[in-house]
């Protein structure tokens, strides 16, 4: 059914509206999380004994399909994707081994809410970064930006959502915690405040000196709310080596730019659109 002017108008109208106001938005996302009291998980690789009772909860709470390995006998994805949004893993070192979970880190200042044109992305007060499918475009612009490769996208649907942790928000709302550290049996991880974790992980660090010095995600990109402690050198485990510095503050200059970008495609195509339909009826009418 064709199209009429005045409903093409209203249309990119209410499209440069729908970019414009989450742009101007996502400068300010989350710079007031009260980071140091928001929810936040530690995962302690020495204590960790790769059970991936976690990873099963997550499957469960979330309602995603099992993958089995090889042989059919044991749920063993290979990597996070759409399917599988944390996993555990096994380094295998010179020296020694060691178990190292993989999921979203949710961090602080979150680069995926920053880049995101139409706040698909958001950082809540309570410490998870949600995804809102209902927003998306399918830009993937948060799977390019993440420096942790978290983001997944549904390969497999013809109109595919992205998909990752989401830190079990409702179960958060609803005064519980994260299914994963609900059903870790060795204490490998571990639910509270952010604070309540960052001074666990550095007492087990000072009173074991076998760890490596460091709590990763205190500082990393700004902090993040999973944290990390293990005896075995974080990039050794897979983990990037980032700035201290807020990766958002970083791409905000560019992403900035994309309200006015919209606003110059939305001028251009009403201009081909009026000059290509002008002699569909005649001679256009006036507009009242």
């Amino acid at each position: 059914m064709p199209i009429s002017r005045r409903d093409f108008l209203k249309l990119v109208g209410a499209g440069a509206v729908a970019f414009s106001l989450p742009a101007q938005r996502v400068q300010a996302s989350g710079r007031f999380v009260r980071a140091e009291t928001s929810h936040a998980m530690l995962y302690d690789s020495v204590k960790c004994v790769g059970c991936r009772a976690c990873q099963q909860a997550c499957k469960a709470r979330a309602g995603l399909p099992y993958e089995s390995d090889p042989t059919g006998l044991y749920e063993m994805p290979r990597d996070l994707s759409a399917n599988t949004w944390t996993i555990i893993k096994l380094y295998d070192g010179a020296q020694q081994d060691a178990f190292v979970k993989q999921q979203c880190m949710h961090c602080i200042e979150p680069v995926c809410v920053s880049v995101c044109p139409v706040a698909a992305l958001e950082k809540t007060p309570e410490g998870p970064v949600v995804y809102h499918g209902e927003r998306c475009i399918g830009c993937r612009y948060c799977m390019a930006a993440c420096p942790f490769g978290i983001p997944k996208s549904q390969w497999d649907k013809a109109l595919p959502l992205i998909q990752k942790c989401d830190f079990c928000a409702d179960r958060l709302a609803a005064g519980g915690q994260p299914a994963c550290g609900e059903a870790c049996p060795t204490g490998a991880l571990i639910f509270g405040s952010r604070k309540q974790m960052l001074d666990t992980a550095h007492a087990r660090l000072n009173a074991d000196s076998t760890y490596y010095p460091h709590v990763y995600g205190e500082t990393e990109a700004g902090g993040t709310s999973m944290l990390y402690i293990s005896d075995v050198n974080y990039q050794e485990l897979g983990f990037p080596k980032l700035p201290e510095k807020d990766l958002p503050s970083i791409t905000w200059p560019y992403m900035s730019g994309v309200p006015a970008l919209i606003g110059v495609m939305v001028t251009l195509s009403t201009g081909i659109y009026l000059r290509t339909h002008r002699n569909e009826n005649g001679a256009p009418k006036k507009e009242e």
